[in-house]
């Protein structure tokens, strides 16, 4: 029997107003249900990060939002995010939490929460083009730009 009967859809977005800056991250999951989609979404301001970081945020905000175990289809723009978990965090963790270059990882204490967020889910990463007509996609554009700039 599949541990992750609840399928949900994930879309995460960040923002920062400068790079560093104020910042704002936002997320929506969806679950189709008997009744039709059910959604829930949120949003948050910090004062002084970067973009990376919001990005994780907000995957972050979304998987602990879940209830329960979940296969989760998360949908983002952000390269980092779909590579990192798609394809540096395993060589990343082997190396205690250092690059190929030996150099420490970028926001490794994000990281480290998503990586132990998604060992509780069954995460599917899905990359797609920024400011592209997403509908999805430009929602959660929306949020985070909106936490960004309103704090």
């Amino acid at each position: 029997m599949n541990a992750f009967k609840t399928e949900v859809e994930l879309y995460a977005d960040g923002a920062c107003l400068g790079n560093p800056g104020p910042g704002g991250w936002g997320f929506l999951l969806r679950i189709q249900t008997p009744e039709g989609p059910k959604e829930k979404e949120g949003s948050a301001f910090e004062a002084d990060t970067t973009n990376n970081r919001m990005e994780l945020m907000a995957v972050i905000r979304g998987l602990e939002a879940l209830a329960r175990p979940c296969k989760v289809h998360l949908v983002s723009d952000s390269q980092y995010v779909v590579k990192g978990l798609t394809e540096w965090l395993p060589g990343w963790k082997r190396k205690g939490w250092r690059k190929a270059d030996g150099q420490p990882v970028m926001n490794a204490d994000l990281w480290q929460r998503l990586d132990e967020l998604a060992r509780h889910h069954d995460v599917r990463p899905k990359w797609v083009r920024g400011h592209n007509g997403h509908p999805e996609n430009e929602r959660v554009d929306r949020l985070a730009s909106e936490a960004a700039k309103n704090g």
